[in-house]
């Protein structure tokens, strides 16, 4: 499964229990070595102290050099097969949780795909990144068990057999006292899991308000809630913190029983075979395999109590991933008609706006928000009576609406990989398309920018490049797509007004004949569009050509003239509602 590509299958989403076997089940060849390489390793290490008694009892006590030399000999080459068994049981264990991670982020992503739109709706970026960052490896970490965890199992009942050959009431006590250990180790577990659980939740929401927070910030210094939201933020951070030390002191508590309570046990258990012998009722040799015994089995005690820290943060970090998988987008993308035949107009009737076939319209608006959320509804991405042609846009099969209408945001995802990658996106498009995509977004400055152009790496998010020149890689991308019907939010916020005037020019003449929609009131786009849509509170209250609009409507040259005095496109602010979120 360390292929990204590869198929993980489908979890079992029932209880984070059942994703955990699922898990397992999945790779069920490499958990079986695993199990068995970490079961002949433990038993390795139980083996040291018989041989041990044998060269003691065979050979220093009966004054048998050979017999010395031999079983001396022996303990070591099991030493060396063991310490071999130990670098396999591990190389084993690695793959093992390798795969689980694999197959948990590749399960995630895809049903983020699947969510698409409605993921924002559904669960907060900051759940996201929580199960990213820590529920996927604290998972992997919990599939540790099958390996030296079942061979712990099994190492503590071969050594009570081996104990029983010796004396029965020293196998009587290991036996009694690894389960009364795990009585007392059990309430803290369960205490963990809870305090773990709501450290998880805590942390998934304080960095969605971080996030949210960053995302923001232009729009909460303009409403003068910045203080505020940083002093909320403060007091989420304070609370995480508390549940981060209540976390920290159960964890501590089980380190501290992890070690003390198998140190206790041992001392215990070596008092009492001393006694044995002292009396004699065992051998020298006995006493030194009760001591070699019981100090191994400190061993897998302590891989039992941590596999039990595991699987109990697993199956909280479990719990969040089989809710995220659970999430229902609410519809299934091949359900619904085949849409119009033909490019047909498309409608919003809430707020009267039409982009008509093989024209380029543009919504001119005081607030952002209100033309963004008409794109919204136009591109499905919101609910709402849109129409297309003669049909109701929602009753059109999802898939075909994303496969015929484009929806171009300007804060758009720009993904890692070559710039011929992020401008051709999930299509092959070859080098001419790309170049004249580039060329109508003025953007072939950036190819030139760039040490191996078109195969020259753009990190996620174009972080080595400038805001305008991911906005305008973002629209020679949406150029590139050639959609039917492409609706694109403030495609030029982010660059000078030369550039600007280059877009422009270069976005009517790459998208003639197919129909545009632009939400913008930069005078350098409205002068070349086709039919320009005031919007106030949402709704159109003036339509026409720029120049009439400019000419007859004081409104709508107002908020022009406003732009005109600033020199550059005003900027795009996500909604304050959608900041503060």
């Amino acid at each position: 499964m360390n292929d990204l590509s590869a198929d993980p299958g489908t979890p079992d989403i029932r209880s984070a229990g059942r994703y955990l076997l699922w898990l397992t089940v999945s790779q069920r060849g490499r958990v079986g070595a695993g199990a068995v390489l970490g079961t002949v390793w433990m038993l390795g290490l139980t083996l040291t102290p018989y041989l041990l008694s044998r060269a003691i009892d065979d050979g220093l006590k009966a004054r048998h050099p050979a017999a010395l030399l031999g079983w001396t000999a022996v303990l070591l080459v099991s030493g060396v097969i063991n310490a071999g068994i130990g670098l396999l049981r591990h190389r084993t264990m690695t793959r093992v949780r390798m795969d689980a991670t694999f197959r948990t982020v590749r399960v995630v992503t895809r049903q983020s795909v699947r969510l698409g739109a409605a993921l924002p709706r559904l669960v907060t970026a900051g759940e996201v990144v929580t199960i990213g960052i820590g529920d996927v490896g604290q998972i992997s970490r919990t599939l540790t068990f099958v390996g030296p965890g079942i061979g712990s199992v099994v190492a503590y009942l071969t050594i009570a057999v081996l104990l029983l050959a010796i004396s029965p009431l020293l196998a009587a006590v290991v036996l009694l006292g690894v389960p009364l250990t795990a009585v007392v180790v059990g309430p803290l577990l369960g205490r963990l899991r809870g305090t773990e659980g709501r450290y998880r939740e805590r942390q998934g929401r304080l960095s969605s308000r971080f996030e949210d927070m960053v995302g923001g910030l232009r729009v909460l210094n303009g409403l003068g809630g910045k203080e505020e939201y940083a002093e909320r933020y403060r007091r989420d951070s304070r609370e995480l913190q508390a549940d981060g030390y209540r976390v920290g002191a159960v964890t501590s508590w089980l380190q501290s029983f992890g070690i003390g309570l198998p140190t206790l046990f041992l001392a215990g258990v070596t008092w009492l075979a001393a006694r044995m012998a002292a009396a004699g009722d065992i051998t020298v040799g006995e006493l030194v395999a009760v001591y070699g015994y019981v100090a191994v089995l400190v061993v897998p005690v302590q891989f039992l109590l941590e596999s039990g820290q595991d699987i109990s943060r697993g199956l909280v970090a479990a719990a969040r991933v089989v809710r995220f998988l659970a999430l229902d987008p609410g519809t299934d993308p091949a359900a619904g008609g085949p849409g119009p035949d033909r490019p047909a107009t498309l409608r919003d009737p809430e707020s009267g706006v039409e982009a008509t076939p093989g024209r380029l319209t543009v919504l001119a608006c005081a607030r952002p928000a209100d033309s963004a959320a008409v794109v919204d509804r136009l591109g499905r991405f919101a609910d709402g009576p849109a129409e297309w042609g003669t049909a109701r846009l929602d009753s059109v099969a999802l898939r075909t609406v994303r496969d015929r209408i484009l929806v171009a945001d300007n804060e758009a995802a720009l993904f890692a990989g070559t710039l011929r990658e992020v401008l051709s996106g999930r299509r092959t498009l070859p080098d001419d398309a790309l170049l004249a995509a580039l060329e109508a977004a003025a953007a072939l400055d950036v190819l030139r920018g760039l040490p191996d152009g078109l195969d020259s790496a753009v990190t996620a998010e174009g972080r080595n490049l400038s805001g305008g020149q991911r906005q305008r890689l973002r629209l020679a991308r949406a150029i590139a797509a050639d959609p039917e019907v492409l609706l694109a939010v403030e495609p030029t916020s982010a660059v000078d007004s030369h550039t600007e005037a280059a877009m422009a020019a270069g976005l009517r003449r790459a998208r003639t004949g197919r129909t545009t929609l632009l939400t913008s009131v930069s005078p350098l786009l409205l002068d070349h569009a086709d039919t320009v849509h005031l919007l106030v509170d949402g709704k159109v209250v003036a339509t026409g050509r720029h120049r009439e609009l400019l000419r007859d409507h004081p409104g709508y040259r107002a908020l022009v003239s406003r732009e005109e005095s600033t020199g550059a496109a005003l900027p795009a602010p996500r909604p304050a509602e959608e900041a503060v979120r």
